[in-house]
């Protein structure tokens, strides 16, 4: 390293030292750590041009691009000099989901050796690695989970998102990583949107205020923050992730762009790019907003990274080439699994002229300033820093802090006869889905990427809400019940049900409403108030949702949306202290509206605007407001028996499976899976958007049978399909054609059950073509299956050879044309 380099990295050190230990912790410290003076700048600034001065065109371009970590080695790293690396959601060390901190500290270090090493031409530039840390440290075993930003937000406390930020920074450096992908400073307008927990609040002076005590907090602990995703992510038509955010520049700005100022002032060193359209116009390919608003407007002078292939769905670009992404404004472009082509790609485009060498220049420069400015050039090998932080991950005062942030996020809504809080002393029992359901209440962006496939001993250290309400019960005297016969002496119910964990795309809906079809929760709820028994309901959401009849039902209503690992801090405010007053008032306000109608009134396209609770609404304990009882009818049709099974995602209530009769019902993980005897093989593909399809590979001799198929515990009733021509609609692609007979069946409780042969159909297939079909459920009926009892919608079994990809199963009224099959053409073969 060169003297220089070495002397005025050592001079910003020590003020960052200092900073740190004095505890410094405002929206103007970073401008003191990170740019430590006109000096350094400007010292910064000659080292920047000394390195830039000695590197090929291709050693600049491999500063631009970054791969994750299942498809990007330190071999790989060594040989092309690779500017950055990440981990995606559900993806770890040796594609190990229980890697320890001790193989994150490995890795990290393999990849900083490597990319040191200019044996094979790279330009020996330190690697950085980012992980989207986005509620704790949340892809690590055993880490903090905070509560989801829409948690937060109706805490109104920047001070305690300072905190949030430097516990969570802290675990990140834990590991060896430089980079968060946080915090999110979108602003959700529709509440159908799948991201709407990744918002603080719909009120963008709620999100002005977080976003720069965020990005200060992390950025003092010597990690990168990134403000995401720059511009409109909360505004799209109907809340669909990845749409179209329509409306004037001004508007945009004021409403979706404030985050954006106060994260700027703190001296964000990145900003993220986001997938959605502006005013038709893909924001990864749109100069005007990453150059001209972003840089000239609002002063950011930072790298701009893209979204995971986000420069993909520009117009006229692939995922493994854009020169209009790169020419607008995009630094660092994220391109997890074809990142070699791009390189070659974009280096082509550089020498046809279709990029300026003068954009490359700029955009290295901007890298390299962030890899001085944090110390990335001189620091060594990762892991020396990261050993000073050992019992970070997890450790006892994050912990309690995540409890803190649990109890103070809290909405009450409902509080009949100031039911709450509890009387420890007394005698409940506790039901609900989300009851002793960590993975539940934690939701999507946990471990892995949509949050599912987790069970509670992947969260070590963590308490779920009824563990947490048994010990505070336990501890005056109560007692929790496990089960509640019809002569149990109860004081109360206390009911946690919600949203099951989901993360972009996945997550998003077409109606506010709760349980339309299949009113389970409802339902048990009435169970108790049918026998006098008080209901105390805690409702687990990442948005506020349409759950009137839930509302009257019960005699207290709790928002707890997503709390994270410590589950006790809502036994915390629930269950009072000793003498009966309460050990926490509820303090949470809502940080969205509450909508009173499922909804919009004539414009389905648009948000809802019927409000039955305004934001900043919370009750205390203490507030004594007669209920009214709210309306049950819904605007759209709660009885349509259309039924999306799976499409970008499995749908709610319905489980994916596969088996064999090694094992006949093995329930399918977020990753994929297989059967007992391998030889049906599941796994996660793309096709519109990331991981929103699926792929079977059947790989049977004959001997075996070997199925897939999705199952929800309770009956459907279906049995209206039949009279309107209802079908069961297939959205597949083709790749290897059946070997021997395919069955398609649909179950009512086996043996009730009846099957199809679809071996012609998918004989006659073009292979690699996307193609919808649709088999009348009249087909099913024929063969023997009960429609009021309809358990098992989709199954497809074969004992030969069959590859097909599956991007939609559903229920439908209405045939999409051409797609229908006669069903005396179709073959039973049970």
């Amino acid at each position: 390293m060169q003297s220089q380099e070495w002397k005025m990295i050592s001079k910003c050190s020590s003020r960052i030292k200092l900073a740190v230990r004095s505890g410094l912790i405002c929206v103007s410290l970073p401008l003191v750590l990170f740019s430590c003076s006109d000096s350094a700048d400007r010292e910064i600034t000659e080292l920047v041009k000394v390195r830039l001065a000695g590197m090929t065109l291709e050693q600049k371009v491999a500063q631009m691009i970054q791969g994750e970590i299942k498809h990007v080695t330190p071999d790989h790293v060594r040989k092309y000099g690779l500017g950055s690396v990440l981990n995606g959601g559900g993806s770890f060390p040796d594609d190990d989901k229980y890697a320890s901190v001790a193989q994150w500290l490995a890795l990290a270090d393999e990849y900083y050796d490597a990319s040191v090493d200019r044996s094979q031409g790279s330009a020996g530039i330190p690697i950085i690695w980012g992980t989207d840390a986005v509620h704790g440290h949340n892809n690590v075993i055993g880490a903090t989970l905070f509560p989801h930003n829409v948690a937060l937000g109706a805490v109104r406390d920047p001070e305690l998102i300072g905190r949030i930020g430097t516990a969570t920074a802290r675990e990140v450096r834990a590991t060896a990583i430089d980079w968060m992908f946080a915090p999110t400073i979108a602003v959700a307008t529709d509440l159908r949107w799948g991201r709407a927990y990744e918002s603080f609040s719909s009120d963008p002076d709620v999100v002005e205020s977080y976003a720069g005590a965020y990005v200060s907090a992390v950025q003092a602990e010597g990690v990168i923050a990134t403000a995401k995703h720059y511009i409109g992510d909360g505004g799209t038509r109907r809340g669909t992730d990845q749409g179209n955010t329509s409306m004037p520049l001004d508007t945009l700005l004021s409403r979706h762009g404030r985050g954006y100022v106060t994260a700027i002032a703190a001296d964000v060193k990145t900003v993220m790019a986001s997938f959605n359209s502006w005013n038709g116009d893909k924001i990864h390919g749109n100069r005007e907003l990453l150059t001209d608003v972003l840089r000239g407007q609002l002063g950011f002078e930072g790298v701009v990274v893209s979204d995971w292939n986000g420069i993909g769905q520009v117009a006229g670009c692939e995922d493994d080439r854009c020169a209009k992404a790169i020419n607008a404004g995009i630094d660092m472009i994220m391109v997890p699994e074809e990142w070699e082509s791009m390189l070659h790609t974009t280096v082509a485009q550089v020498e046809a002229g279709e990029i300026s060498l003068g954009r490359i220049d700029e955009a290295v420069s901007r890298i390299l300033k962030v890899k001085y400015e944090m110390g990335l050039m001189s620091r060594g090998r990762p892991s020396l820093g990261a050993g000073q932080l050992e019992g970070v991950i997890g450790a006892p005062e994050h912990r309690a802090l995540a409890r803190e942030a649990v109890r103070r996020s809290l909405v009450l809504l409902k509080n009949n006869n100031g039911l709450l809080p509890l009387n420890p002393a007394g005698t409940y029992a506790i039901f609900g889905e989300g009851a002793d359901n960590i993975g539940m209440q934690s939701g999507g962006w946990t471990i892995t990427w949509q949050g599912t496939g987790n069970t509670n001993e992947d969260f070590p250290g963590a308490t779920s809400i009824q563990t947490g309400i048994e010990k505070a019960v336990a501890a005056a005297g109560g007692k929790v019940v496990a089960a509640a016969s019809e002569n149990e002496q109860l004081d109360a119910a206390i009911i946690v049900f919600g949203e099951q964990p989901y993360a972009e795309t996945q997550g998003d809906i077409d109606s506010l409403a709760w349980q339309q079809r299949n009113k389970r929760d409802l339902k048990l709820i009435e169970q108790f108030t049918d026998r006098g028994i008080p209901v105390v309901s805690i409702f687990l959401t990442g948005r506020p949702l349409w759950v009137n009849a839930e509302l009257n039902a019960s005699d207290a209503f709790v928002v707890a949306w997503l709390p994270g690992s410590e589950g006790a801090g809502v036994a915390d405010v629930l269950i009072a202290g000793a003498n009966g007053a309460p050990r926490y008032e509820f303090e949470g306000s809502l940080p969205m509206s509450w909508p009173a109608t499922d909804l919009h009134a004539s414009v389905a396209d648009d948000p809802v605007d019927d409000v039955l609770f305004p934001i900043n609404f919370g009750l205390q304990s203490s507030d004594r407001v007669d209920w009214v009882a709210l309306s049950e009818q819904p605007i759209g049709e709660g009885g349509s028996i259309d039924q999306v099974v799976f499409g970008r995602g499995v749908r709610d209530p319905w489980q994916l499976y596969v088996g064999d009769e090694g094992d006949w019902s093995l329930a399918v993980g977020p990753r994929g899976g297989k059967s007992t005897y391998g030889e049906l093989q599941l796994s996660v593909i793309d096709r519109h958007v990331q991981e929103d399809a699926r792929r079977a590979d059947f790989s049977g001799t004959g001997e075996r049978l070997s199925q897939l198929y999705f199952q929800y515990d309770e009956a459907v009733d279906m049995t209206d399909l039949e009279s309107i021509g209802g079908v069961l609609t297939m959205e597949l692609r083709l790749h290897t054609p059946p070997s021997a007979s395919v069955l398609l069946r649909m179950d009512c409780g086996w043996p009730c059950s009846g099957a199809v042969d679809v071996t012609p159909v998918l004989k006659t297939m073009d292979s690699g073509e996307w193609q919808t079909i649709s088999v009348p459920v009249a087909c099913f009926a024929r063969r023997g299956v009960d429609l009021s009892q309809v358990n098992t919608p989709f199954l497809i079994a074969t004992r030969g050879a069959l590859s097909v990809d599956i991007a939609e199963i559903a229920i439908r009224q209405s045939p999409v044309e051409d797609s229908v099959f006669d069903c005396d053409e179709l073959v039973s073969n049970p």
